[in-house]
């Protein structure tokens, strides 16, 4: 008689989950339908979302840093508002077309992002907090001292003349959805690859992720000076819809405040989080704008409320509760049931 022998369970990693399989084919069909939205739609719908699209970018960028990296941030308008003022720079002074200049204003902001570190890096906790709105405050006085860009009061974007309304919006409209579609998935494919892990194992642990021979330094600054290229791409694509900057609403810590209440809304540390986050932000701010102080009055009550009965935010309380993932990033092993009954 043989002796009777089992094969081992057989497992598998499972990466992908059946609703961000049809999600994906559902976004993609959405992105193809939006892409011709200039040639059916009107001129009012193509600049509401380019607004929400600068929301979205910004707060993605946010979340990023903090969400993901750890590094909570109140001074990302600095890069946001340089952004758009190299952006005017470049289009105004030296003849580069704004849509051009849009890439170039967020590679600038990438590029200072590497000396400002070296002060922001020095700060910790509540510091580096502090700190990094500190130093969006020398930015805006700095620009706002410079006269060739209008002070304090602000310039006009010119290099768009003589160019069709058409022309000028339907083109903004394209570069806001192929930014849209660019941030998400290289974000995604960002988080799903080892040096999303290593980000995340520094966010929860710097001392463990060091010890597990993770160049933490080197982790920190390559997602700050990304944080700083998708703000400086959020504030030059604005200001290029906008037409108009001035330190003021470039450099608004308003920006900042903003991207922390769509992220908390919608969900910390979650790819759907800003999504979600502004979207709603958008709906509030178009319904409710009107009513000035009790309108912001309105959002820090809301997003306290949120907080306290949702922690995880709106996406994260529908992940925990129904399993929902649209961008899963984890991966899970899976029991593979039919090779265990063989």
């Amino acid at each position: 008689m043989h002796a009777s022998t089992s094969a081992p369970p057989a497992f598998s990693v499972q990466r992908q989950t059946r609703a961000s399989q049809s999600f994906a084919v559902i976004a993609a069909a959405l992105v193809i339908v939006a892409a011709s939205l200039p040639f059916w739609g009107e001129s009012s719908w193509m600049r509401e979302f380019v607004e929400i699209a600068c929301y979205f970018i910004f707060a993605m960028m946010w979340n990023l840093l903090a969400g993901y990296g750890g590094m909570v941030s109140i001074g990302q308008q600095a890069f946001f508002g340089f952004g758009g003022y190299v952006m005017l720079m470049l289009g105004n002074f030296w003849g580069v077309n704004p849509f051009v200049g849009i890439v170039l204003g967020a590679l600038a902001s990438a590029i200072i992002a590497i000396p400002v570190s070296r002060l922001a890096f020095r700060l910790q906790g509540g510091y580096f907090a502090i700190g990094t709105w500190v130093i969006a405050e020398v930015f805006r006085l700095s620009f706002s001292n410079i006269s060739a860009v209008g002070g304090g009061s602000g310039t006009t974007l010119t290099a768009l003349r003589g160019i069709s309304k058409f022309t000028r919006e339907s083109t903004t409209y394209w570069m806001a959805l192929a930014c849209v579609v660019l941030v998400v998935v290289l974000v995604y494919l960002f988080l799903r690859s080892k040096r999303g892990l290593a980000l995340l194992a520094i966010r929860d642990n710097e001392v463990a992720a060091k010890s597990q021979g993770i160049d933490v330094g080197r982790m920190k600054l390559a997602v700050y000076i990304v944080a700083a290229f998708g703000a400086g791409l959020a504030g030059a694509l604005y200001f290029v819809g906008n037409l108009r900057i001035s330190p003021n609403a470039a450099f608004s810590v308003n920006w900042t405040a903003f991207a922390i209440f769509m992220v908390m809304i919608g969900g910390l540390g979650r790819i759907e989080g800003p999504i979600i986050g502004a979207l709603l932000f958008w709906a509030l701010n178009k319904c409710f704008a009107d009513y000035g102080s009790w309108y912001l009055m309105g959002l820090g009550l809301l997003a306290i409320a949120v907080t306290i009965q949702f922690k995880q935010g709106l996406w994260g309380y529908a992940q925990q509760r129904w399993g929902w993932s649209l961008f899963p990033t984890a991966r899970q092993l899976k029991l593979d049931i039919a090779s265990t009954r063989r």
